[in-house]
């Protein structure tokens, strides 16, 4: 799991590192429109910002060469969601410090890392040097990949990139363009229905307050009004249209349980929570 899971669009920034919002300016949260630019804008800041927390905080449970999809801790080595990678070209959207995408070299696989924010990558490239395994990296936004078309076998995100973007269709479109044929597109996102519940992981995290059709962004600002965190929500259904319209199919949606004796809590993801509904979406696609 490459990023931070989300905020789900709450009345309170607490769960965040508060040295990143104190190196932002972060003074309020609004809900209002933040288009490509400004989502892109606070996607590098944030992320460059906290990246050092964040890996303190969970670098020990990403591992540096492991590839976990959710908090609820389920592993690629056993989900094998993107099938035998041996040999095959990866992209890794929004690789974070690029745990996953060490471990898909390990696995045979010749990924690629990318990311916006430099400050992930530079733990990325600590991580290179530091496993010896060295893995392409490359700065850039998940809705305009700089690559050619057709030229991926497959392509993954966990928890990186598609909540953060303007349009996620976008994303699902270059991801299909510089997929070959028939290769799969796996991604995981906070699930949805998290959108209606407080980003809380205790019993004030039950009760519902916002609607779960209210598409207005989150959006966190400084004293100035410039956004220092933006988030987008898409019901399940949005990213299903969104995923055929992009010439793609979905083969399966896995909505993992919390499983037996996990207590590790990530910011909204608790036992208390998720053994009442689910925290995560994976959407498990295939290129037609």
């Amino acid at each position: 799991m490459s990023n931070q899971p989300g905020s789900s669009s709450t009345a309170t920034a607490d769960h965040r590192h508060a040295s990143a919002e104190l190196a932002l300016g972060t003074t309020g949260i609004v809900k209002r429109d933040a288009d490509a630019a400004e989502s892109r804008a606070a996607s590098r800041i944030w992320w460059d910002a906290d990246a050092d927390d964040y890996l303190s905080e969970h670098g020990d449970f990403l591992g540096a060469a492991d590839f976990r999809w959710c908090p609820e801790g389920l592993r690629e080595e056993e989900e094998r969601l993107l099938g035998d990678v041996a040999g095959k070209r990866v992209l890794e959207v929004g690789c974070g410090s690029a745990p996953c995408a060490r471990w898909l070299r390990v696995n045979g696989a010749e990924p690629v890392a990318l990311d916006i924010s430099a400050g992930m990558l530079r733990h990325a490239v600590a991580g290179n040097a530091s496993t010896g395994i060295s893995v392409p990296l490359v700065q850039a936004s998940a809705d305009e990949l700089p690559f050619g078309d057709e030229t991926f076998d497959a392509a993954c995100s966990a928890f990186g990139a598609v909540p953060f973007v303007a349009d996620s269709g976008a994303v699902m479109r270059e991801v299909a363009r510089v997929l070959r044929p028939g290769a799969p597109w796996v991604f995981a996102v906070t699930h949805p229905i998290r959108w209606i519940f407080p980003d809380d992981p205790g019993p004030a995290g039950l009760t519902v307050v916002n609607s779960y059709f209210d598409r207005t962004p989150y959006v966190e600002v400084d004293d100035a009004g410039r956004a220092t965190y933006v988030e987008h929500h898409r019901t399940t259904g949005d990213f299903v249209r969104q995923v055929v319209a992009a010439g793609m199919e979905l083969v399966d949606l896995i909505e993992p349980e919390w499983p037996e004796g996990h207590t590790r809590g990530w910011g909204q993801w608790s036992p208390l929570r998720g053994r009442l509904f689910p925290g995560t979406a994976i959407f498990s696609c295939r290129k037609r």
